[in-house]
């Protein structure tokens, strides 16, 4: 039996500055609404939420969603038994996609809000897509028709993890 090994990896993270800002801002107001009602004991807004009801939304908007948002990675493999894509914390085991599934791959530049609306693992015209950040990607047509566009910051170098394992060479 042969051993599974891996040719490519790339882990991605959200980055960009503006969902940091985002995130940050949402959890700003979580601690800066529990701080005042809760330490303060000044109650937070015009119809203020019980007590037990501003903890567990400083727990959950202050302290869990920027973990969470955090821990969100992108994980891509190319190994010689296939290509294996996860997007943790959302899917807890990686998706094995067989060689022998797939027609075409190319690189291509996307937009990811007008193809998929945004980032994530998203459904669009042009298939479903898992991506984090960038432009760019791997676009996978598979002998059942359907589409998968993976993004990634090294395009080139996943294209070529694959060619040298699927035996199919990209177009």
């Amino acid at each position: 039996m042969n051993a599974s090994y891996s040719i490519f990896t790339e882990v991605q993270r959200f980055r960009q500055w503006w969902v940091w800002l985002l995130v940050l801002f949402v959890t700003g107001i979580a601690w800066y609404g529990a701080v005042q009602q809760i330490v303060l004991k000044k109650p937070f807004g015009n119809n203020p939420a019980p007590d037990p009801v501003m903890i567990m939304i400083w727990i959950i908007f202050g302290v869990l969603f920027p973990i969470f948002f955090y821990s969100l990675k992108l994980a891509t493999d190319v190994r010689n038994d296939g290509l294996y894509v996860r997007f943790f914390p959302l899917q807890f085991h990686s998706h094995k996609i067989s060689y022998e599934e797939i027609k075409t791959y190319e690189i291509r530049t996307y937009s990811a809000l007008k193809e998929y609306g945004g980032y994530g693992i998203r459904y669009g015209k042009n298939g479903k897509a898992y991506n984090i950040s960038g432009n760019r990607g791997v676009q996978f047509e598979f002998l059942d028709g359907k589409r998968l566009l993976i993004g990634t910051q090294k395009p080139e170098e996943l294209i070529q993890a694959l060619d040298t394992v699927s035996g199919k060479g990209s177009n």
